[in-house]
C-alpha cells in the first residue's frame, strides 16, 4: 500500500525535484529517487533498519516498502533492537523516546502510518512549493511523519541539512523561495539567539518538547515569524497543533486537535486519543493503553474551547506531604523570570519522612537562588517553591530535542550532577 502510493507520486512528479542532500551536494528528482530505490535486488532479511541523516535513509525505507520488509528506523549509532516478528499486517516499528526511563517498541500498519501523514499535511498545510528543511532526526516519530512520509506519500520535497548549526541551516535553505522548517525548541532558541533563522522560512513548526512561551513571543516580535507548537506521540503520531497566526498567551496550550483526531479526558484527568493513526500495539509486550484505535496517555490535560491544555504527566507529579504538584507548573513560573533561560523540576525522596518528596529545580540562567525563591513566592504557594537547586550552563537535549526528567532525577540522587 505504501509503495504503491509512492509509485503514483513519483510517476506523477517524475521530473520535479524531490530530494537535495546539502552535505553531498547531490539532488534527485522523484523519477531519479524511484529508479535508485528500485535498483537494488531484494535481500533475505525480513526487516530493514534505516539509519543516518542522508539519502541512504530514504532509499532504505523505499526498498523496505518495495520488498514487504518491516521498517524499523534507528538513530545514528543506535543498536538494532532484538524482538520477534510483529503481528500480521504491521509494517513499521517505532522506538519511543524513553524520556520516562524505559524505551518501548510500537508496531504500526501501513494504513496507520499513512493516516498520520495525511492528517499532518492537511492540518499544517504542508506544500510542495515550500520544501521541508530537514534538521531533525529522520528516525524519530516527529521527523519520520513530518519529513519522510510527506515526501514519499504526498510529494513534499525534502532538503537535508547535515547538522542544525545556524550557518548550515541558512545555506541549506538558501536556494529556495520558501521553506518549511520543523525543529525542536532548543534549535529554535539557538537560531534565534544567533539571529540565524533563515529569512525564507514560511512555515515554522516546533515539537519534541514544550515550546517556551517567551521564545515563541521573542521570535515573533523580532522576525514576525509565528512558530507553531505541535504535540505528538510515538504511539499515535500527531495529536494537536497550534495553527493560529499570533503567539499563544498560555504556555500550557498545545493547540487544537489534529484533523481526524478525537480527544477526551479519562477519569484520572489524562488525555485519550482516538484516531486511525493510533498504533496497533506495543511490541513484544502489548498494553491495554494502546490498541483498537485508542491510545491512553499519561498526560494530565483539559479540553477547553476547542483547545488542548497540558498540565504535566501523571507519573511526574511531586508529592509534598500529601499535596501534589506538576513539575511543569513550577517550570512555567520559573520561565517567567527574564533571566531564566531553561529549567527542569522534579521530586526526590525527602529526608523528612513527613514531607514525602523534596522539590528540586535545575536552572540555567544568571540569577541568584534567593531571588528566584522570592520571585516564585509571588506566583506559587510556599510549599511549591523548590527547596534544592542546581545551577547549570544549559540543559542538554538529545537528538530528539528532549530533556529526560528521569535521567536528571537519577543524576541528582546518585550525586552525579556536577
Amino acid at each position: 500500500m505504501l509503495y504503491e502510493r509512492w509509485r503514483i507520486i513519483s510517476s506523477a512528479r517524475r521530473d520535479e525535484g524531490a530530494l537535495r542532500d546539502h552535505a553531498s551536494g547531490r539532488s534527485w528528482t522523484f523519477g531519479e529517487l524511484a529508479a535508485e530505490a528500485a535498483r537494488e535486488a531484494a535481500g533475505p532479511e525480513t526487516m530493514v533498519f534505516p539509519q543516518g541523516t542522508d539519502a541512504a535513509f530514504l532509499l532504505a525505507v523505499l526498498r523496505g516498502w518495495r520488498y514487504n520488509q518491516v521498517v524499523c528506523p534507528l538513530e545514528p549509532g543506535q543498536a538494532r533492537p532484538v524482538f520477534a516478528a510483529p503481528p500480521a499486517g504491521c509494517v513499521h516499528i517505532k522506538c519511543t523516546s524513553a524520556t520516562g526511563g524505559v524505551q518501548r517498541l510500537v508496531a504500526f500498519t501501513a494504513e496507520q502510518l499513512a493516516a498520520d501523514a495525511d492528517n499532518i499535511v492537511a492540518t499544517m498545510g504542508l506544500r510542495p512549493d515550500w520544501p521541508n528543511l530537514g534538521v531533525i532526526s529522520l528516525a524519530h516519530s516527529y521527523g519520520f511523519s513530518n519529513l519522510v512520509l510527506p515526501l514519499l506519500l504526498h510529494g513534499v520535497p525534502l532538503i537535508l541539512a547535515p547538522a542544525p548549526l545556524p550557518e548550515m541551516v541558512r545555506r541549506a535553505a538558501g536556494k529556495e523561495t520558501y521553506v518549511t522548517l520543523a525543529a525542536v525548541p532548543a534549535m529554535w532558541r539557538a537560531w534565534h539567539e544567533a539571529s540565524a533563522i533563515p529569512a525564507n522560512v514560511r512555515l515554522a513548526i516546533s515539537a519534541g518538547a514544550p515550546l517556551p512561551l517567551g521564545l515563541e513571543q521573542a521570535v515573533f516580535e523580532k522576525r514576525g515569524l509565528k512558530i507553531h507548537n505541535f504535540l505528538g506521540s510515538s504511539e499515535c503520531g500527531g495529536i494537536a497543533y497550534d495553527a493560529t497566526d499570533s503567539p499563544r498567551s498560555d504556555t500550557a496550550c498545545a493547540g487544537a486537535p489534529m484533523r481526524n483526531v478525537c480527544l477526551s479526558i479519562n477519569s484520572e484527568g489524562c488525555l485519550t486519543i482516538r484516531s486511525a493513526t493510533v498504533a496497533e500495539t506495543y511490541w513484544p509486550e502489548p498494553s491495554e493503553r494502546l490498541g483498537g484505535g485508542v491510545f491512553q496517555t499519561a498526560d494530565l490535560a483539559e479540553l477547553k474551547e476547542g483547545l488542548v491544555y497540558l498540565h504535566g504527566r501523571l507519573g511526574d507529579q511531586i508529592n509534598v506531604a500529601g499535596r501534589k504538584i506538576s513539575p511543569e507548573t513550577i517550570e512555567r513560573a520559573l520561565l517567567a523570570h527574564p533571566q531564566v533561560r531553561e529549567c527542569l523540576v522534579f521530586g526526590v525522596p525527602s529526608r523528612d519522612a513527613g514531607r514525602t518528596e523534596t522539590i528540586v529545580a535545575v536552572v540555567a540562567g544568571a540569577v541568584a537562588e534567593n531571588e528566584l525563591k522570592t520571585f516564585l513566592l509571588g506566583r506559587l504557594p510556599a510549599w511549591q517553591v523548590p527547596r534544592d537547586w542546581l545551577r547549570v550552563e544549559s540543559l542538554p537535549v538529545n537528538g530528539r530535542g528532549k530533556v529526560s526528567r528521569a535521567e536528571w532525577r537519577q543524576r541528582y540522587t546518585t550525586g552525579a550532577n556536577s
